[in-house]
């Protein structure tokens, strides 16, 4: 299996786990968040929902300079939104993955802003850092979600909400 072909099939399978996370998201709530210094659960929502979007980023470019690029979050309205953008960024992710060269993961791959360096790594190991960060911030997504008292999908086996403790 190639890695192109391995990173296919993870980017499919922690699809199911994040689309049922986004999906408990709501948008009367969006303006929420846990403390000042964390985003807001629409910040953080639409984050988890773009990630895929960075694969074809990182396939077919040499580097993202914030300073340059500053960012600029697709706006969201409401769940539906929420949901459309996140199937959008995956069929990104994934035709950018269907469409790779295993041969273009060896090049490297800069994340920057302005001189400061953040990353300097091989395009498949920045990768595996994006497929990271989905599981990051979908964890953290889980922990507002749990706060906020609505029951959280199970991951990689049933949650707790979705045990029965008897």
């Amino acid at each position: 299996m190639t890695f192109t072909e391995s990173f296919l099939n993870e980017l499919n399978h922690e699809a199911v786990t994040t689309r049922k996370m986004l999906e408990r998201v709501p948008a009367d709530l969006f303006h929420w968040q846990p403390h000042p210094k964390s985003m807001t659960l629409k910040q953080l929502a639409t984050h988890v929902a773009e990630l895929p979007t960075w694969i074809n980023m990182v396939i077919n470019t040499k580097e993202l300079d914030f300073e340059a690029n500053p960012y600029q979050p697709v706006p969201i309205a409401n769940e539906q939104e929420l949901l459309s953008y996140f199937e959008e960024s995956l069929s990104e992710g994934k035709n950018a993955l269907a469409a790779a060269k295993d041969e273009q993961l060896t090049d490297r791959w800069v994340l920057r802003s302005g001189d400061a360096i953040y990353s300097n790594e091989l395009k498949r190991d920045f990768l595996r850092h994006c497929f990271c960060q989905v599981v990051h911030h979908r964890a953290q997504l889980g922990v507002y979600l749990r706060l906020l008292d609505i029951p959280i999908p199970g991951s990689y086996g049933p949650s707790a909400d979705e045990q029965n403790f008897n």
